[in-house]
């Protein structure tokens, strides 16, 4: 296969070192030390060199990227050799902690701080550096040690998010099981019923129990050893009862083991919740509903919904699954509190997304110009909002619904770039906003007028989200009491 020509570098390009991408910021204090012990000032080895003494300062702050004739005629007039001017060990003890220092102050973790620059320079005092190095490093020691916490779970959920975007939300190898389940029970089409579902259960050799004791910590336990699935009475649940059992079901058919980490047990619970969309919405009929709506020019969440008798959010993800594969639409989803922090996430459409240090969307708050916070605003809830928001990265059409849960109100809300929202109904909305975030001008920042009336002058007592504080629930099943639900099962199965 011949190698397309863009991907070829160029005889201009300087060379990179062990195979690495030249590091500009020690190449420049490297290219510093050298000419200071020759006693060179900038504008004589701007001289030597061939270019003027602005340039050459701009390659020793690690502002500009040399071409190899450069770096050679630097390595001539420095006396040293191209290998030695690209050395991979800084030249001195100041020299790394410079380099530290630059490198930290051009991260993201020290632009969140919104901390002035400090120019580096030679009359900077030494225990500055040591100080102002030792301080980025404990911060950011401290922050890796947030694993235990929270933490964890945002760099988990980061790391998954990352895959399902890479394979555009859409799983084959479950999308088979879940057939496969649906084809041994005889399944025609139509919405799935509770009486399918227990036909599934009894194909895969569990029997099902409903009681009024199940342990307040699960939505559903599973017995391996007598074969049963235990679930609620009550009817008073934010979950659809159909869900919860293909979950349960789920974590057999895709042979599940007892997870070692927090990051294999949030897979299992994506994988099972897939695999509990793909049977209560079956690939095949899904997608010859979304095909014809989208010939029509009328796709919507609300269709999806009503067609296969499942919760909103269930036809919003089920749609995130199956747009791209198999409609060529890329697209996001986002379920946001009323408090405008944002609790699951998914995109593959180029949205920017608000994202901690670890790169994680939830528990950061969503641009209160987005449709996923607009619509708590909106008087007609019988109806879906829809708008178009101008970002930096694109104008964005999307849909959006609030429902109400246990823990409060959130909205639920599919969006896609300007380019896919031909496809959809709502499209004629002429509702439309601009976000600027992540810049905090957008709507992180107080306006000017109200901040120099009030500030310093408010108190606000919090309403703290102390789960992401807390630290992680220990066990193999993170928030699941074990005691409690073993006593459970040696009650049950006498």
């Amino acid at each position: 296969m011949t190698t397309p020509a863009w991907t070829q570098p160029s005889s201009a390009t300087p060379p990179s070192v062990e195979g690495q991408p030249l590091d500009l910021i020690s190449l420049g204090r490297r290219v510093r030390h050298l000419r200071k012990a020759k006693g060179l000032t900038l504008d004589e080895l701007g001289a030597a060199v061939g270019t003027v003494a602005s340039q050459l300062s701009l390659v020793e702050n690690g502002k500009r990227e040399p071409k190899l004739g450069m770096l050679q005629r630097l390595a001539a007039a420095l006396g040293v050799t191209i290998d030695e001017l690209l050395g991979a060990e800084p030249p001195s003890r100041r020299a790394a902690l410079e380099i530290a220092l630059e490198r930290a102050q051009r991260g993201p973790l020290y632009e969140s701080l919104g901390l002035p620059k400090v120019r580096i320079s030679s009359r900077l005092p030494l225990e500055v550096l040591e100080s102002l190095v030792g301080l980025q490093g404990e911060l950011e020691r401290r922050l890796n040690e947030q694993v235990a916490t929270p933490e964890e779970a945002r760099r988990a959920n980061a790391e998954l998010r990352a895959v399902m975007r890479e394979r555009n939300n859409y799983f084959q190898e479950i999308e088979a099981q879940a057939q496969g389940v649906l084809d041994a029970v005889g399944y025609g089409a139509g919405p799935v019923s509770q009486h399918l579902i227990a036909d599934i259960a009894a194909h895969l050799g569990f029997s099902l129990h409903h009681v009024g004791d199940l342990p307040h910590s699960t939505r559903s336990v599973t017995d391996l050893k007598n074969r049963r699935i235990y679930l609620t009475q009550s009817q008073r649940t934010d979950h659809d009862p159909r869900s919860v059992l293909l979950q349960a079901l789920g974590h057999y058919v895709l042979e599940h083991r007892t997870p070692e980490n927090y990051g294999e047990f949030l897979r299992q619970r994506v994988a099972t919740n897939y695999f509990a969309a793909a049977l209560l919405l079956p690939e095949r009929p899904t997608i010859e509903f979304l095909k014809r709506a989208k010939a029509a020019k009328e796709i919507s969440v609300e269709d999806i919904r009503d067609n296969f008798a499942v919760s909103y959010e269930t036809a919003a993800h089920r749609f995130t699954n199956l747009a791209t594969e198999h409609l060529d639409i890329r697209t996001h989803f986002q379920k946001t509190h009323k408090s405008g922090i944002i609790y699951k996430a998914y995109e593959n459409d180029g949205v920017t997304f608000p994202q901690d240090h670890t790169g994680a969307i939830e528990g950061q708050p969503s641009c209160r110009r987005w449709t996923s916070r607009v619509v708590f605003d909106v008087q007609d809830k019988f109806r879906a909002y829809n708008q178009y928001t101008d970002t930096p990265s694109g104008t964005y059409w999307c849909t959006a619904r609030t429902e109400r849960a246990a823990s409060g109100e959130f909205s639920l809300s599919i969006g896609v770039p300007y380019a896919h929202v031909k496809w959809f109904r709502g499209r004629d909305t002429d509702i439309r906003e601009k976000s600027f975030c992540p810049d905090e001008s957008c709507c992180r920042r107080p306006p000017a007028d109200l901040a120099q009336e009030w500030a310093g002058q408010a108190w606000p007592s919090a309403r703290a989200h102390s789960h992401l504080l807390a630290a992680m629930p220990p066990g193999a099943f993170p928030g699941v009491d074990e005691t409690e639900v073993y006593a459970f099962l040696a009650t049950h199965s006498g």
